[in-house]
């Protein structure tokens, strides 16, 4: 059975990024390599260390409060309280990394919400 020009040019593509994909491969690994290099230069030349550690000595404690009523969580639906965890979350791991984090409170924290964290993110208990 005869191919139409248009089959036989998406096999020809399909055919050309099979072989080339060792050779995609190869480039992000070296990328990636280079990536590490350049970071490891950067390193060598501070003699602090971590960039990490040395954000974590700036820090500057905020006197402003957070504080997420979660008292609401009966009147929704498993959907919005699976949304609401992940918010939380994010809240939660953008203030640990800020210049000034404020001080971060869950209050009625129970029901449908409580339940989910204890599924999903058994961590949570040491979130203080």
């Amino acid at each position: 059975e005869p191919m139409s020009k248009r089959q036989r040019k998406k096999l020809l593509k399909q055919k050309q990024w099979e072989e080339q994909k060792d050779l995609r491969k190869q480039k992000r690994k070296e990328k990636r390599q280079r990536r590490k290099l350049e970071r490891q230069s950067k390193s060598d030349s501070s003699n602090e260390g971590n960039d990490r550690k040395r954000m974590r000595k700036e820090v500057v404690p905020s006197t402003l409060r957070l504080i997420v009523d979660c008292s609401f969580d009966d009147l929704m639906v498993l959907k919005d309280v699976k949304k609401l965890h992940k918010q939380i979350q994010r809240c939660y791991a953008e203030n640990r990394k800020a210049f000034h984090p404020v001080q971060f409170y869950l209050t009625s924290h129970g029901g449908q919400l409580k339940s989910n964290m204890n599924e999903n993110d058994k961590g949570w208990v040491n979130w203080k």
